[in-house]
């Protein structure tokens, strides 16, 4: 089941121009991860769209003072980032649309979707579309999410996205909206 740009706008009503922009990328990430039915594509999209402020962002806010507790303490190396402030930090800040964040997670998302560490050398790839929905679509199906979306267990979703519930009201919304819009029926 493809989503249309029409209905990722009225999902997120703010990604104005950006829908037209990832439509055919999400849909094709969706279908390679399995984020095949409306209830998976409804939780899906409604974590995207808060991740990425409703597709605005495809990078990390924040300047090298907020992105600096990536590069030393315990946050880095849980991140895989090197122990000295080498800029990992700032070289690794979250990108693409569900944030992948740290050396380690991008070497396992570079790994997964090119064979290869090419993300480690040209970490700016998950801002262009196609490998922002295809990060976000591989985090997903990793974590094993889609048998969550079917049980509509979304704060359990949220926790292993965000590793809390930072932002739930929003993300709850934009579900609601994404179960109307795609005609998912409450559970």
């Amino acid at each position: 089941m493809s989503i249309t740009e029409q209905q990722l706008q009225r999902i997120m009503p703010n990604a104005r121009r950006q829908a037209g922009v990832f439509v055919s990328a999400l849909n094709a990430a969706m279908v390679r991860r399995q984020i095949n039915t409306l209830k998976r594509q409804a939780a899906f999209l409604a974590q995207v769209g808060h991740e990425s402020g409703q597709l605005q962002y495809v990078r990390e806010l924040g300047g090298d003072r907020y992105l600096s507790k990536y590069d030393t303490g315990t946050l880095a190396v849980n991140l895989g980032n090197t122990p000295e402030a080498v800029g990992d930090g700032q070289r690794y800040r979250g990108r693409g649309l569900i944030q992948i964040t740290g050396r380690c997670n991008y070497l396992c998302c570079s790994l997964a979707l090119f064979s290869d560490e090419r993300l480690l050398r040209t970490p700016e790839l998950l801002e262009l579309p196609q490998w922002a929905a295809e990060s976000a679509a591989w985090f997903w199906w990793g974590r094993e999410l889609n048998a969550l979306a079917d049980r509509d267990e979304f704060e359990a979703i949220t926790r292993k996205i965000n590793g809390g519930l930072n932002g739930l009201p929003d993300r709850l919304q934009l579900w609601e909206r994404a179960r109307v819009v795609l005609c998912v029926s409450s559970t």
